[in-house]
């Protein structure tokens, strides 16, 4: 995707990832996570991120785990969903628009920082159309055995190209380009 229009800042797609490959657990728990992996943890990332955009169902399970200390400050936050919530969220604008539109519409509220890509449906339909420049997994020392994977399997080959991979205490943190 070109950077006209929207600064330097990149489509990233940001994972926290077990070992044996799932996103989120059994019944979508991603409760795991914050047992190795808060946003204290990555603060390059923090000033790096200007917006999100998540799919509905990542929505809901952050909701569900709002209570805990999980927050992720990564600027204007947009949820793309067919059929927004009856109440509105004020902490989130909600999309109902084609998946071109919601990334160009969060990637200018970016600023020219980067779009982070959260949500097992969302990440992939951007990949496979070619949305995203990069992609960020921390794997943290965890087998779940079952849940949601990295990616479904409807989603065909995409070529990556490592760029950085680091450790930080019990986090492995591995970065790809997307090549295009």
């Amino acid at each position: 995707m070109s950077d006209v229009g929207f600064g330097t800042g990149k489509v990233v797609v940001n994972r926290a990832m077990s070992l044996d490959g799932f996103i989120a657990g059994r019944g979508h728990a991603m409760d795991w996570i914050a047992e190795y992996l808060t946003a204290a943890e990555v603060p390059e990332v923090m000033a790096a991120t200007g917006a999100m955009l998540i799919g509905r169902g990542t929505y809901e399970v952050a909701k569900r785990m709002a209570d805990q200390d999980t927050a992720y400050d990564g600027g204007a936050q947009f949820v793309l969903t067919h059929k927004p919530p009856d109440e509105p969220d004020p902490t989130v604008t909600f999309l109902t628009c084609g998946l071109e539109e919601a990334v160009a519409t969060a990637r200018n509220a970016a600023g020219g920082k980067n779009l982070e890509i959260l949500g097992a449906d969302v990440a992939a339909q951007c990949l496979q159309r070619g949305l995203v420049d990069e992609i960020l997994v921390y794997v943290l020392p965890v087998l779940l055995g079952d849940g949601v994977r990295f990616s479904p399997p409807s989603l065909d080959r995409i070529d990556l190209e490592p760029f950085s991979n680091t450790q930080s205490g019990a986090i492995t943190t591995l970065r790809f380009r997307v090549r295009k």
